[in-house]
């Protein structure tokens, strides 16, 4: 079994930072793509950004600038950093990851979800 725990959410400013973490635990062999998405109240889930194993980035045209998302393979963790928040910025964030329990068994992991919320 794998778990995703996320942390680093909460109320700001318009304008301010925050930073959210996500750690994989469990039965882990590799963790392929690990992204962050992010849900607001009566709105689908979208893709927030995501990073590869190998580095390689992708973001959604809305925060391009302002969010950066990095990985730390050694403890398997996802971070967003994200700056100059807006209020449509606000919503809940889940953590994904994509993770090989073994070399032929590949599974798509949730978090349960943090509240970012950006006060006007």
């Amino acid at each position: 079994q794998v778990q995703l725990v996320e942390s680093g959410g909460g109320l700001v400013q318009a304008g301010g930072s925050l930073r959210l973490s996500c750690a994989a635990s469990g039965s882990i062999f590799s963790i392929d793509t690990m992204g962050w998405y992010r849900q607001a109240p009566g709105q689908q889930r979208e893709l927030v950004a995501d990073v590869t194993s190998g580095g390689s980035t992708d973001y959604v045209d809305s925060v391009k600038g302002r969010f950066t998302i990095s990985r730390d393979n050694a403890k398997n963790t996802v971070y967003l950093q994200m700056n100059s928040l807006k209020p449509e910025d606000t919503a809940v964030y889940y953590c994904q990851a994509i993770v090989r329990t073994s070399i032929m068994v590949r599974k798509n992991y949730w978090g349960q979800g943090t509240q970012v919320t950006v006060s006007s």
